[in-house]
């Protein structure tokens, strides 16, 4: 365990810095895939608990999608690990959610390690809730979905908030910034509020890809600007304990998408946060919306195809193994 919130923020971006590079090995003609570490691994049963959103959810992920279903979606990626992210449950059922997850990760029988909770920072009784899991190695961080129509503008900044998030470094624990993208700028205020949280920003931080297509292939008005969620991302990236989870993405793809749709925002997201500050999610099944599990990791295995193979290694496995202390 680490002994100060200090010393947790510098050791997790330190062993970034740090990985040795891996080479390739070959089998005959083929190369062996590289390991994947899924950091945003949803999961539903619709038995233990419903998430509320779920009922007017796109009939695509509207179903059950449980622990049976992610082995099956993600068979032959080489898939070795994955991080379960909480899937925004009624507040009521926020400990069910941990407990269940936890059960998961306790049967050894799935690749689910580690766990990222559902939390309300906003609430007095968030340090007594959260306190619980100081010292669970298996509960790597919390989340609450910001761009969620119960979550007002500026939510993140309000003085309870950030002394829950500020309580989270002190355990040890990381902050998931899953927000609007055109609220980027609050992520990157609470983040310099609070220097020894680590945050992770989700979803490149909610980019659509249809800002980037010309305004007659658009078929429908994008969330934001280009301009405006570079600049925001630019700012974001200058805090160094911020990584960017490179996911999500695709959920917001345009009809008919290739890989080159996606690019613009996940190379810019590369290059701002660096080869260390960078880790891939599936968001499984939430990416279903606009593709698989296969077909998203084959896409960004496209994109990233020409930077240095120790780099791609950091996105898809070294970084989080060495981010959240997966050994």
């Amino acid at each position: 365990m680490f002994t100060n919130r200090r010393e947790f923020v510098s050791a997790s971006i330190g062993a970034c810095l740090a990985l040795p590079v891996a080479s390739s090995k070959s089998i005959g003609a083929e190369m062996v895939p590289i390991p994947i570490i899924d950091t945003h691994q949803h999961l539903w049963d619709l038995i233990e608990f419903k998430p509320p959103w779920l009922g007017d959810a796109d009939p695509r992920i509207a179903a059950k999608h449980d622990i049976a279903d992610y082995l099956a979606e993600t068979a032959g990626l080489n898939l070795v690990k994955a991080i379960y992210m909480e899937v925004d449950v009624a507040p009521e059922h926020q400990i069910l959610e941990a407990d269940y997850v936890l059960g998961l990760i306790q049967s050894g029988k799935t690749p689910t390690v580690a766990a990222v909770i559902s939390g309300r920072p906003n609430s007095a009784s968030f340090p007594e809730v959260m306190g619980r899991y100081r010292n669970n190695p298996l509960i790597k961080g919390v989340r609450q979905v910001l761009h969620a129509p119960t979550a007002e503008k500026g939510l993140c900044l309000e003085p309870q908030f950030v002394k829950s998030v500020q309580f989270l470094g002190e355990m040890g624990k990381s902050f998931d910034l899953c927000m609007r993208p055109t609220e980027l700028a609050d992520g990157a205020t609470l983040a310099e509020k609070c220097p020894e949280t680590r945050f992770i920003l989700d979803h490149c931080g909610n980019a659509d890809p249809k800002a980037w297509q010309s305004k007659t292939k658009q078929s429908s008005e994008p969330i934001h600007s280009v301009d405006q969620w570079k600049k925001d991302i630019e700012t974001i990236a200058k805090r160094p304990n911020v990584v960017c989870k490179i996911s999500g993405i695709v959920a917001r793809a345009p009809a008919g998408w290739t890989s080159s749709d996606l690019a613009p925002a996940i190379n810019f997201c590369l290059d701002q946060f660096g080869p260390n500050r960078v880790m891939f999610g599936g968001d499984w099944p939430v990416c279903k919306l606009g593709a698989s599990f296969a077909q998203w990791v084959t896409a960004l295995k496209e994109i990233v195809d020409g930077r240095p193979m120790v780099d791609q290694k950091k996105l898809f496995h070294d970084n989080a193994r060495a981010l959240y202390g997966l050994g």
